[in-house]
């Protein structure tokens, strides 16, 4: 699950700062907001690598999707994008899970099989 999520936030972290070039162009935003509003997006984007297996990780993830999401009442093509990045966000945690099942099982298994060839089993009889 951490690898999918973490590659979600990354590729967020770049739309963000595009969307941020594309926001500066708006005459009623101050570059010093937009890029303090980016910048702190940007920043949570990359942190949360870091930190996706801690409790609220997930959490502070959606909230980071709503947004993105969000963000488009300023850049109107993030609606597009945010959508995109959420559906990929939930991706990563639903079949991250599986995946991290699907791991958990096997090394179990091949546990069993090492504890088993270990004492003179055959891995065959498994």
């Amino acid at each position: 699950m951490r690898t999918l999520c973490a590659t979600t936030l990354i590729a967020e972290f770049f739309v963000i700062g595009f969307a941020a070039l594309v926001a500066m162009k708006d005459p009623d935003l101050g570059q010093a907001t937009v890029w303090t509003v980016s910048g702190i997006a940007m920043a949570l984007c990359v942190l949360l690598c870091g930190v996706l297996t801690r409790p609220g990780a997930l959490a502070l993830g959606w909230a980071l999707q709503i947004g993105l999401l969000a963000s488009g009442f300023v850049v109107p093509v993030m609606f597009f994008l945010g959508a995109c990045f959420t559906g990929l966000w939930w991706a990563g945690i639903h079949y991250g899970r599986k995946v991290d099942v699907a791991k958990a099982q096997r090394a179990a298994y091949e546990e069993k099989l090492a504890a088993e060839a270990a004492a003179g089993g055959t891995p065959e009889s498994a």
